[in-house]
C-alpha cells in the first residue's frame, strides 16, 4: 500500500527530500502561493507548525504557479518572501505543478486518496490542503477557504 513516506519532493534548496524522513508524522500539505489572496494563511501554517513542534507533525508547503501565475518567482524568492514576511519556518518545497500532466507525483497520489468536490482530482486553487495521519494515509482534503486553524482540533486527534 502506498503511503505518503513514498515519496520525494525537491526541497526549496534544490536538495531532493525523501518524504520518508517524516514517518510516523502527521502531516498538513498545502500548496501556496505568495501573490494570492489567500497567502496570509501562511501565519495560520507557521502558528500549528510552531504549536505542535513538539508533537509529530509537520507542515510542508508546496509553491504552485498554476493559478493566476500567482508564485512567479524563483526558489530564493519564494523562501525569502515566506521567511521575511511570515517567519515560515516548516518545510518549503520547490514549485510543482498540482494538476495536468505534469502533476508532481505526490499530487497525483493525493488527489487520488481524498477527491474534491463531486469527486474531482483536481485542485481548485492556491491553498488547498491535505491531512495524512502519522501511518503516511490521507484523512483529509480541505478548500482553500479553510483557514489552517480551524483544523487544530483534527490535527490533534491524529498526534
Amino acid at each position: 500500500m502506498t503511503t505518503v513516506y513514498d515519496f520525494t519532493a525537491r526541497a526549496i534548496d534544490g536538495a531532493d527530500i525523501s518524504l520518508d524522513r517524516f514517518r510516523g508524522q502527521a502531516l498538513l500539505i498545502v500548496n501556496t502561493a505568495s501573490r494570492c489572496g489567500f497567502t496570509g494563511q501562511y501565519s495560520g501554517l507557521e502558528d500549528l507548525h510552531s504549536r505542535f513542534a513538539d508533537q509529530p507533525f509537520e507542515v510542508l508547503g508546496f509553491p504552485c504557479n498554476q493559478f493566476g501565475a500567482q508564485e512567479p518567482g524563483s526558489a530564493d524568492e519564494i523562501e525569502t518572501f515566506c521567511t521575511t514576511h511570515f517567519g515560515a519556518s516548516f518545510p518549503l518545497f520547490d514549485k510543482v505543478e498540482v494538476n495536468g500532466p505534469n502533476r508532481h507525483p505526490l499530487y497525483a497520489w493525493l488527489t487520488e486518496q481524498k477527491k474534491g468536490f463531486l469527486g474531482s482530482r483536481t485542485i481548485k486553487w492556491n491553498f488547498t490542503k491535505f491531512l495524512t495521519d502519522r501511518e503516511g494515509r490521507v484523512v483529509g482534503r480541505f478548500a482553500p477557504q479553510v483557514t489552517p486553524g480551524s483544523l487544530e482540533a483534527e490535527i490533534a486527534r491524529l498526534l
